[in-house]
This record gives structure tokens, sequence and C-alpha cells, in this order.
């Protein structure tokens, strides 16, 4: 089995060549395969694994704008639809100078195996562009946005592909989306996109969903211990949307959080961090985590090192991909480090992972730990469908129950494979489970 596992990713490397990110992506899940096929022979016998690693279809498009200063800019659109087997093609849109298809293919990846896990019913999909919208006025995000939608409307749909957003793309950019593609179709499809505004179908929760599920997990996982966060002491990465409602459920639960990032550097606050300032600062000023630390006394601007060099007993990387590294990781196990949970896709590299499962932490990966948010667009999309609105009670108390369900089913799969605790290889024998069973019903195509 190892050796035909080597083959296929073998394969995934040649048809694939310098995306490195993807293929990262794709061999940490094929890492954890093995046993899966050996008890299910019909997978290998379907070539599921290498129907599952080929998109279904991927779309790469020129997005032409103008500047205020009337100058022409040329930017590129990505939409990658992953897999359909269990519904829609459903997943973010990044807008970053980083983004480039590796990076969306290593993303819509991840999302198909964190989709399974919600048993909500949604595919796995993922897009973006190299676009910054840092910096960029109102009217020229607009008219980014008129741009992209003018292609990517032609692609998507509430029961083809549901985009949402992801870095870069928050409340300004989908609504921006979203009156495109009502202009361009002439329809009022409210279930064509999630995060929408309160006022024209988005859902209660919505904005903290990524962040609060990320700390359900992780306080899941601590009650197989039993332990919880009051009195934790936790370092975040990060200081988007992610980051923000991470650090406002942990300090409800009981917990300090003293750190939050950006890429000018990282901010220690010893009195915990006051996240109605930070949310001020990142959210409606756009701001830089200095313009925290100018405001709160208690709080320092580390302009070197890293976020990770602060001691803590629960660590939230959410910030991006790779952001924290062997080193890292050995220096968060030396300073006492017990619980890590991905608010981020893929934030720790895999040798930093290897290092957490020997020293017995407690590991969330992040296509089980932040689903929440997905999961929650999937509720906006239910609430769209019956035109309705719930409650801020309602919708969080099914969230919490479903990031319940997503952690019991990685650890009760992790514990039938042979390796309890080991929640990487339960979530994606777990996710993969559930969609190649559908592929299987649904025959060769």
């Amino acid at each position: 089995m190892e050796h035909y596992l080597d083959s296929v990713f073998d394969h995934v490397r040649t048809l694939n060549p310098g995306e490195d990110v993807f293929h990262q992506a794709v061999h940490e899940v094929l890492d954890s395969l093995g046993p899966v096929l050996e008890r299910h022979p019909e997978y290998r016998e379907a070539r599921i694994v290498e129907r599952l690693i080929e998109p279904e279809r991927q779309v790469i498009f020129r997005v032409p704008w103008v500047d205020d200063a009337g100058e022409v800019q040329v930017n590129r659109g990505y939409r990658i639809e992953f897999n359909s087997a269990l519904g829609p093609y459903k997943g973010g849109l990044r807008f970053h100078p980083s983004v480039n298809i590796s990076i969306i293919k290593f993303l819509g990846f991840e999302q198909i195996f964190k989709n399974a896990l919600t048993r909500q019913g949604i595919g796995g999909g993922k897009g973006g562009s190299n676009f910054d919208p840092r910096g960029k006025s109102d009217a020229e995000v607009m008219r980014f946005c008129q741009s992209f939608m003018t292609e990517l409307y032609r692609h998507i749909g509430e029961y083809t592909d549901v985009p949402a957003g992801d870095i870069g793309v928050g409340g300004r950019e989908i609504g921006y989306l979203f009156g495109q593609y009502k202009r361009l179709t002439n329809r009022y499809e409210a279930g064509v996109l999630t995060g929408k505004g309160l006022g024209w179908g988005g859902s209660l929760v919505r904005t903290e969903a990524t962040g609060y599920g990320t700390v359900l997990f992780a306080e899941s996982m601590m009650a197989t211990r039993g332990e919880a966060f009051d009195g934790q002491r936790v370092a975040v990465s990060g200081a988007g949307n992610v980051a923000i409602y991470a650090i406002e459920k942990a300090q409800q639960l009981g917990a300090t959080v003293v750190s939050f990032s950006d890429s000018s550097g990282y901010v220690v606050d010893e009195d915990g961090v006051d996240v109605d300032l930070l949310r001020q600062v990142k959210e409606i000023e756009r701001g830089r985590v200095s313009d925290y630390v100018d405001r709160k006394p208690s709080a320092e601007l580390v302009t070197d090192g890293s976020v990770w060099d602060v001691p803590c007993t629960v660590a939230l990387p959410c910030a991006t991909q790779n952001e924290l590294d062997e080193a890292a990781a050995k220096t968060l196990i030396d300073n006492g480090v017990k619980v890590i949970a991905e608010g981020a896709n893929m934030p720790c590299t895999p040798a930093a992972v290897e290092l957490f499962q020997e020293a017995e932490c407690l590991f969330g990966p992040g296509k089980a730990a932040n689903a929440g948010g997905v999961a929650t667009s999937a509720l906006e999309m239910e609430q769209n469908a019956s035109r309705e609105q719930w409650p801020f009670e309602r919708t969080e108390d099914k969230l919490t129950l479903i990031m319940k369900n997503i952690h019991d089913e990685c650890a009760e799969t992790a514990e039938e494979y042979g390796d309890p605790g080991n929640y990487v290889l339960g979530a994606n024998i777990a996710g993969f489970r559930r969609v190649a069973n559908a592929m299987l019903d649904q025959g060769i195509i």
C-alpha cells in the first residue's frame, strides 16, 4: 500500500510541477490513507484517490480594472471546483498578492475533507486573486470585484458553486461581488454567496464562526483530558477575522489571550487582549497592530522573532499556511504548550506537527478545527433557502453541536484505526471515507 500511495504522490508532483503547497496538502492526506485503503479495497479498485486529487474543473481568468488614477490594472482570478460528490462546490475567495494556482488548489483540496466533516452536503472548492485590497479605496475594490464577478458568475450558482470570503474578502467585498452577480443575472439568488450583510441574506454568527469554532474544537479536545479553557494562557497568531473571534471566544471561556500578530510584528499584552479595541483597529479602521499598541499601555509591539516565542499553554495559529515551523514548535513545547488548534489552513509545517504529536500535545488540524466557518456558511444557505434569519443563540447552538460532532467523529475514527488521539489521522480518514462512498455510489464520473 505504501508503494501505491508513493506512486500516486509521484504522479501528483509530475502533473503539477512547482506547486509545492498543493503537494504538501496532498501528501498530508495520503500519509493517513493506508489503513482505510487496506480495509476497503473497493476504493482502490475504483481509483478513488486518483480521481479525488484531480479537480473536476479549474478556471483561470483575467481581471482588468481601472484604479483611481485612471490607470488600467490587470490581475489573475481563479476558481478551482475540486469535488462535488457531496453537494455544490463550497469554499472561500482569497484576495492577496501571494495567491497562485498552488495555493488555491491546496485550499480547495483541504476544503473537500473539511466540508465532508460538517455532514452538510457541500463539496469542495476555492478561488481568489492576486489582487491586494490593502491600501485600495472602496471605489477601487468595487471596480475590481465587479470585474472579477463578470467572469466568475458564469461558473457559480446556489446549486453549482457557492463562494464565500477568506483572507482579503470580507463583508465589503462580498457586497460588491453579490451586487454585480445580481446585476448580471437579473435575479436575487441569495444562496449564491455566503458571508452576506445581515440586512440582505446574511447569517448571525457567520462573522464569528471560524474563530469560535476553532476554540470550540480545542475545548472538546481538552475535555478528553479533563481540562478546560478557564485559566489557560493562550497565544494567537494573526489579527484578522479568525484571530479576533478566536480571542473573543477563548476569553469568554475564561482564558487569558496574550498575543496576536500581523506582517509588521506581534503584540504581547499581558493584561489580556482588548477585543473591542482590536476589532476597532483591524475591522473598522483597517489599521495595523501598532495602532493597538499606541492605545493600550499594557501592550508591547515586537518586530523581530516569532509570536510563538510567547509562552503559552494553548496555541491558536490563525494567520496563514506554514507560519509555524519546526523551530517554533520546539519553542512552544519547551515553554509548556499543551494544546494546538489550527484556525488557519495548514499553518503548521509537517515537521512542526510531528513534534507536537511526539510531545503528546493535543493537535487539531485545520480541516477539522477551523470548519466552523464553512459550517455556518452552510447554515446561511439553509436560512436563505427558507427565507429566514435565525437568532444568534440558535445559530451558535448549531455551530457548537457541529464542532462537537466533528471532534467526536475524528476522535472515534482515530481510535477505530488504532491511533487514539491522532486527530490528523481521524480527520483525514473520516472525511475521505464520506466522500469516497459518495463517489462509489455515483459511478465513474
